[in-house]
């Protein structure tokens, strides 16, 4: 099915973060730092502004009563879920600086400031300031300073995301460690459909699964503070501290920790988690399997090939607990894998979990141009009519055309994508962002689940044995009648058809030094 729409600014924040975007990089241009540098002093005053914005609104509601001598503390901020600024933490204080004081010294001070009165704070906060001249930061304030106080705290949650995306950009390769597109991110959240419980992450860079899942809270008119909690790891100092102080933006806790998941599984993850989301590394050579023997994250083997795509799979797949559900971002290549990945692969189906695969197109991530799948597993279907089966869906040919090289998904089209998912497992349809026009069209008055040829088709496990136990949406949902085979899907297929006569050639290799040793060693003994 083809659905694709060209680039609007109909967001309402649109302008506003454009315009900041545009101020903050104008100063950015003339201040001689790595996006790597910059991007930590920018974010940092983002949260101070709306750190500030909520303490402002709070102070109104905790001054003391006339005549009481109890003292207003940060104690009391904190039970009204809000960050402790002291004094020279404010930022009229800071905007209010003279000419010729040392901003950047005094902004660092006030970070400590914050970190030294709200523990959870401690040590996220940046505090490279001085890299930057005076004259500058006194016009980043300015720039911060232009958000409206009146905007609330999503305002600003997007204007950070906003900002967080166009670094990610700036930094290339480097973007992709910390920054998921949040058009991927909200897609498997609204397929996930985290309402409540325990949420892990052990991949979870800037945070941004976290800050879906909350917001899809929301909208369904619950509290993410009451009705989920959040886990992650990240192996990258900074980017875990980055994870933090994004949720700190969104008014949001969680426990983040710093380490290796390959080797470390610091939040004890095998079988306690409601939901699992993640965009892990993909394709990583390398690692230490040694390290990895008795690992029980592993239960279906550790992969001969030289890859981690499938320790990730088995990863996220271990740390559900008995109804748990995931859904994470991964490699094309991994659906389609052969030899001990392919054995591992069908143990994962054999087993029942793997509920709904989704094909992407290319050039939704910022870093990289190549096509993705989404993978959700969902061990709670066991004892349903979805047991038996995996729904594939061809999401290739639906997009938002951003400009040349980046696509997203327009609300109304991940309202479908997420509408196909709950039509399949029986649940009520959401149409609030206008996707019903385009779901009449598809699926006219359809009582029930059925396949559409170029979109989706629910397999059988038969089905799915029949190709060799492949997760590769093309292979199941074939072409819509009349829609030609596009140049793209003809590059991916032979690019798969490719990746296959490898895998062949070097199964082949091996099996002819196998030979040959059994032959020297035949001719030894003879």
């Amino acid at each position: 099915m083809h659905w694709t729409k060209p680039a609007t600014a109909d967001d309402s924040h649109a302008a506003l973060e454009k315009k900041l975007w545009d101020a903050a990089n104008m100063l950015w241009a003339g201040a001689d730092l790595k996006p790597s540098e910059y991007s930590p002093t920018v974010l940092g005053l983002i949260f101070l502004r709306y750190a500030d914005v909520r303490f402002a609104a709070v102070e109104k509601d905790l001054k003391p009563q006339a005549g009481s001598r109890r003292k207003i503390s940060a104690t009391d901020y904190h039970a009204a879920g809000v960050i402790y600024l002291p004094e020279n933490a404010r930022f009229a204080e800071l905007l209010s600086l003279p000419e010729g004081a040392n901003t950047g010294q005094a902004i660092n001070d006030a970070m400590r400031a914050i970190e030294k009165e709200n523990p959870d704070l401690a040590d996220v906060l940046p505090k490279t300031y001085h890299i930057l001249d005076s004259r500058t930061l006194a016009e980043l304030l300015k720039v911060m300073a232009s958000i409206p106080m009146d905007k609330g705290g999503d305002t600003f949650g997007l204007i950070y995301e906003y900002f967080l995306g166009k670094f990610a950009m700036t930094e290339g390769q480097k973007g992709g460690e910390f920054y998921t597109p949040t058009s991927i991110v909200k897609l498997i959240v609204e397929i996930l459909e985290p309402y409540h419980g325990r949420i892990l992450d052990p991949a979870c860079g800037s945070g941004g699964m976290f800050i879906q899942s909350a917001r899809f809270v929301e909208e369904h008119r619950k509290n993410p503070t009451t009705d989920i909690s959040v886990h992650g790891q990240e192996r990258v100092t900074d980017t875990s501290r980055l994870a933090r102080l994004n949720l700190a933006v969104h008014g949001l806790s969680g426990d983040i920790k710093q380490g290796n998941t390959y080797y470390e599984d610091l939040q004890d993850s095998v079988g306690r988690f409601d939901f699992v989301l993640a965009n892990p590394p993909f394709n990583v050579s390398k690692i230490d399997k040694e390290r990895l023997s008795g690992d029980p994250r592993y239960p279906f083997g550790i992969p001969r090939t030289d890859n981690g795509n499938y320790l990730w799979i088995q990863h996220f797949h271990s740390a559900l607990n008995r109804t748990g559900r995931a859904g994470f971002v991964m490699a094309n290549s991994a659906a389609d894998a052969r030899a001990s990945e392919q054995e591992i692969r069908e143990k994962i189906i054999r087993a029942g979990d793997v509920d709904v695969m989704v094909a992407i197109s290319p050039n939704f991530f910022y870093t990289v141009s190549l096509p993705c799948t989404l993978w959700f597993f969902d061990k709670g279907k066991a004892g349903t009519d979805r047991a038996d089966k995996v729904l594939f869906i061809d999401a290739r040919h639906i997009f938002r055309q951003l400009d040349r090289a980046h696509r997203d998904f327009t609300p109304a089209q991940l309202e479908f994508l997420a509408n196909l998912v709950r039509f399949y497992r029986g649940e009520d349809l959401e149409f609030a962002h206008g996707s019903e026009g385009k779901w009449e069209e598809v699926f006219g008055d359809a009582a029930g689940y059925t396949d559409v040829p170029g979109l989706c088709k629910a397999a059988t496990l038969a089905e799915i044995e029949a190709q060799g136990w492949s997760l590769n949406p093309g292979r199941y949902v074939g072409v819509a009648k009349g829609e030609d085979l596009s140049d793209e899907d003809f590059k991916e297929q032979l690019e798969a058809l490719n990746e296959e006569l490898e895998v062949l050639n070097a199964e082949a290799r091996e099996l002819e030094e196998k030979i040959a040793e059994n032959v020297v060693e035949l001719l030894e003994t003879a």
